[in-house]
């Protein structure tokens, strides 16, 4: 990661935006596999991300690395962190895949603008970290914000709690892992793989229609969404070495932006006065928090 003071690689910030607005397409994407149920849609999101991560580690020479990705799973300690994280992978895969199809967008965009600030929450509970006055007013105004959609809204944005939250026990379990992003997310699938098998074919057992194989559209889709997950992921982590921190965690919002206008303006998700009130607090919340950042990176 460069210094605050050197001047930043014009490529990684290509890659990291190419990353973002891949993310950030993805309502547009899962709302093409409507026709498909949201389980059927994470499994084959699990099933096809397997064989990509491991075929681009071994493209790009890492083929070593797959065994020194594995290593951790025969220490214990390691291995329950492994299985937590593939865990909460797929809880934020899951959740979010089921907002998308039945017209809940708006909830997860709200969720992973307040991603952010929950991973401040989470820094002071599990490390110790203090808040400063800037993130503790961030923080505020987020809880008004949940509040009013509580209280003033009659809606309790549980989802975009879900997937906050989630998405920041991810992050924060990812950090504490040997493997990076790439060898990481190789791991997670692998374990998720038994599960995700076993879900499908009781889904097929139970008389699920299922959408894999009825139509070619509908199958290529499905199958691309391995492959488009592990490409937003090496973008994101070729992009975030070559740009500072600062410029990172301001770029992060393109996503969950273009999640909202897409809810807006493309799904029709209703937003009332209510809920613009709601994520106005949020925006005010996450620029209060991006300008005390900016500035903690330039006086680096």
């Amino acid at each position: 990661m460069p210094a605050a003071h050197e001047k930043e690689d014009p490529r990684g910030m290509l890659l990291a935006f190419m990353a973002y607005v891949i993310w950030g397409a993805f309502p547009l994407f899962f709302h093409f596999l409507r026709e498909a149920s949201a389980g059927e849609i994470v499994v084959h999101r699990a099933v096809w991300s397997l064989p990509a991560v491991a075929a681009l580690l071994w493209l790009s020479g890492r083929g070593g690395a797959l065994k020194a990705a594995l290593a951790p799973l025969r220490e214990w300690r390691q291995a329950r962190v492994l299985l937590a994280s593939a865990a909460l992978l797929m809880i934020n895969w899951g959740f979010f895949v089921w907002g998308v199809v039945n017209g809940y967008t708006l909830q997860s965009a709200l969720g992973y603008y307040i991603n952010p600030l929950v991973n401040v929450l989470l820094g002071f509970v599990l490390l110790g970290e203090r808040f400063s006055r800037p993130q503790t007013l961030a923080l505020l105004l987020a809880t008004a914000a949940v509040l009013w959609l509580t209280l003033g809204a009659g809606e309790f944005p549980w989802l975009s709690l879900v997937l906050a939250f989630s998405f920041a026990a991810y992050g924060y379990l990812r950090k504490t892992m040997r493997a990076d992003a790439l060898q990481g997310l190789f791991v997670e699938t692998l374990l998720l793989l038994p599960p995700v098998l076993l879900a499908l074919w009781l889904l097929a057992r139970g008389g699920a229609a299922l959408s894999f194989g009825s139509s070619g559209w509908l199958t290529f889709l499905l199958i691309a969404s391995g492959p488009l997950t592990t490409a937003a992921l090496v973008l994101f982590a070729a992009g975030a070495r070559r740009i500072r921190l600062s410029t990172l965690g301001l770029m992060q919002y393109i996503t969950p932006t273009m999640h909202f206008l897409t809810a807006v303006f493309i799904f029709g998700e209703p937003f009332d006065h209510n809920r613009l009130l709601a994520f106005a607090l949020i925006w005010t919340a996450l620029f209060i928090y991006a300008a005390d950042g900016w500035r903690r990176e330039r006086e680096k």
